[in-house]
């Protein structure tokens, strides 16, 4: 079952050095979500050919432009493409004024359904749930109400060991009962095959998202035990002081979150457009915790 990250926008307010301002789709069981929606986000989801009439769930983490200016053309693009599912929106209050006040004045219509679900800026919230994921909101600290997001998965996973289904053969019936964790059992009672043998159990998966906030060990809670994290790190510690002002956070900072949080991996970004070169970011980040990766545009990064 795929879990996977993309990075559509990796830069903060202004596009630079061939990045762009914040966009991710995440993959998971054949569904698609977006989070935030940058200027650049469909070029693009045309760039890296990505089947964006897929998504039907956008998280705008707040209503700063970089974060959201993408998605008034993107549901125009739906709707020109005559889009029949309905969109639903989650973001702050507001965000729905935003789109029906553009709407309006263009003389709009739309084609579906735009439902708003709009977030809360305090507490854990849950915002959906499909299937064995639920999507949940949480507060982030910045000039103006945002929200995080986590992704999790609600049980543990049954991987069946393909050597062994090979050599042996189960039948199908057999096979839903190791599924189940049960041994099979021959006609006299004996086993057959052991469920332990056969299956092997992974915990279930987490991604955490934290677009802009200032530095903040109160997000330890939401974001605890992820497989990935990713933290804004607009800038680098000798402008520690400008981070604090304008409530973004450092990239040695987001190390110390995820150190302190037990994550698996850091992904950085939100870069500030005065760095042409990231490799000094990454340097202060894996001083604290050696588990950071820059995030790319384009790049994937999966979810064992």
């Amino acid at each position: 079952m795929d879990f996977n990250i993309t990075i559509l926008g990796s830069n903060s307010a202004i596009p630079a050095h061939g990045r762009n301002q914040t966009s991710q789709l995440i993959s998971w069981d054949g569904e698609s979500f977006l989070i935030d929606c940058g200027e650049s986000t469909q070029l693009q989801l045309r760039r890296f050919k990505i089947k964006y009439s897929k998504i039907n769930h956008i998280f705008i983490s707040h209503l700063h432009g970089d974060h959201y200016l993408g998605l008034m053309g993107l549901i125009n693009t739906y709707s020109l493409n005559n889009r029949k599912l309905p969109l639903h929106l989650y973001g702050p209050k507001g965000l729905d004024e935003i789109i029906t006040i553009q709407l309006k004045y263009s003389a709009g219509t739309l084609n579906f359904p735009l439902i708003f679900h709009p977030t809360l800026p305090q507490g854990k919230n849950k915002l959906v749930e499909i299937r064995d994921l639920t999507i949940y909101s949480f507060p982030l600290e910045h000039r103006i109400p945002c929200t995080g997001f986590s992704f999790e998965e609600k049980k543990q996973r049954v991987h069946l060991n393909k050597e062994m289904m090979a050599k042996f053969r189960p039948e199908v019936e057999e096979i839903h009962t190791l599924q189940a964790g049960k041994d099979v059992m021959d006609k006299t009672g004996n086993v057959l095959y052991k469920a332990d043998d056969f299956c092997e159990v992974s915990s279930p998966r987490k991604y955490s998202y934290c677009s802009d906030t200032v530095f903040n060990l109160d997000l330890i809670p939401h974001i605890k035990g992820s497989d990935f994290l990713y933290h804004e790190s607009t800038f680098m510690e000798d402008e520690k002081k400008r981070a604090k002002v304008t409530k973004h956070s450092t990239a040695k900072e987001a190390a110390i979150i995820a150190k302190e949080a037990e994550v698996k991996q850091l992904l950085l970004g939100h870069y500030s457009s005065r760095y042409s070169k990231l490799d000094l970011l990454l340097k202060e980040a894996k001083e604290i915790f050696d588990e950071s990766t820059l995030s790319v545009e384009g790049c994937t990064y999966s979810i064992k």
